[in-house]
This record gives C-alpha cells, sequence and structure tokens, in this order.
C-alpha cells in the first residue's frame, strides 16, 4: 500500500459500526501498520447523551452520529492479529500530547479496511512517560451489559499490562509530519458495510 492511501479503521460490535473514522496509510514501521487521523476528517461515533450514556447506546441498535475529528493529529501503530494500537498524538500546533493504547478485539485487515472491536478499557501515556489506565468505571459497566459475553474480561487489562511492561513508547516517529497536500478525509461509500 502506497503512502497517502486512504483506509478505513472500524469498530464493531455486534454487526454494527460504532465507531469509524478515515486515516490516511503512513507507512509500515517496525511490523505495523501507520495510520494518520488529520483533524477536519468526518466520521462517525456513539456519545453520551443525556440520560444515556454512550455505552447503553454501543450494545443497541441505534445509528452512530456524524462526527468531525478536531482535537488532534494522531497516528495510529496497529498489526493484524494484535488486541492493541499504540497511538501517538500531538494537539493542532504539533506538540507531542502523549501516547494511547487502544486496547481492542484483535485488528482484521481486508485489503483497506482495518476492522476491531474496541474494548473500552485504555491506557494514557503522559510525555514524561508515566501511564494511567483510562475508563475504569465504564469497562466495569461494559461487563455488566455483557460486551464481552464469549471470552474472559481479564484479558483485556492483561493485555494493557503486557503492552505497558514492553513500553513501546516512544515509537521513533514523534517527529512525523504528513505531506502539505493531505487533507481531512470524508467517510466512503459503504462504510457501514460489514
Amino acid at each position: 500500500m502506497r503512502a497517502g492511501t486512504p483506509v478505513l479503521l472500524r469498530s464493531i460490535f455486534r454487526d454494527r459500526v460504532r465507531w469509524t473514522f478515515p486515516h490516511r496509510y503512513v507507512g509500515e514501521w517496525d511490523g505495523r501498520a501507520g495510520l494518520y487521523c488529520q483533524p477536519g476528517s468526518r466520521g462517525k461515533v456513539i456519545r453520551h447523551e443525556p440520560g444515556a450514556g454512550y455505552l447503553d447506546r454501543w450494545v443497541s441498535a441505534v445509528a452512530p452520529y456524524d462526527w468531525t475529528w478536531e482535537r488532534t493529529h494522531r497516528v495510529s501503530f496497529m498489526r493484524a492479529g494484535d488486541a492493541h494500537t499504540v497511538d501517538v498524538t500531538w494537539d493542532l500546533d504539533w506538540n507531542l500530547v502523549g501516547w494511547y493504547v487502544n486496547l481492542q478485539a484483535p485488528l482484521v485487515v481486508r485489503g483497506t479496511t482495518f476492522d476491531t472491536t474496541d474494548w473500552v478499557l485504555d491506557v494514557v501515556v503522559d510525555p514524561d512517560g508515566t501511564w494511567r489506565w483510562k475508563d475504569e468505571d465504564e469497562f466495569a459497566y461494559a461487563i455488566e451489559l455483557g460486551v464481552f459475553d464469549g471470552m474472559d474480561p481479564a484479558a483485556v487489562p492483561e493485555e494493557g499490562e503486557r503492552v505497558v511492561a514492553a513500553r513501546p513508547w516512544p515509537t521513533g516517529r514523534e517527529d512525523w509530519r504528513p505531506p502539505a497536500e493531505w487533507s481531512p478525509l470524508a467517510l466512503p461509500e459503504g462504510w457501514d458495510v460489514v
């Protein structure tokens, strides 16, 4: 795949796309594909609403909302079969925000489509290398809702602990910048076909 090729990253639950954004393929680094999400790119999310948390909506048949990626530049490093990504995030002025380990079902890659299921619990790593869990309460609620039926939910924090022990940050790509001609992307036709 050539650098700049549009690809689609999706989180799917019970055969429904719950989250998706178009990215650009950056290249392969250390055996992982690098995917860039640019501010202004348009995708879909399940979001909080008054009286209902996003997880209640996540497990329902409700359609995801239109959403524009706005606050950060992000390159996510991922490999087919891995149960996590390692993301580098920068603010809009390209100051390093830190790293983010997204815990997820093993990634399936089909051409330019990258599919997984988000596992709610994540790891946030500050620029000084200190880390913390993110969304522990929501992870516990996801267990109650049956999000992890068919698997042992203990595998999720175990995957996070394994990644933290490996400390794959810095990635060596913190100075990366996109070509000036790259512009924000819109969702392609068929984004919702599972």
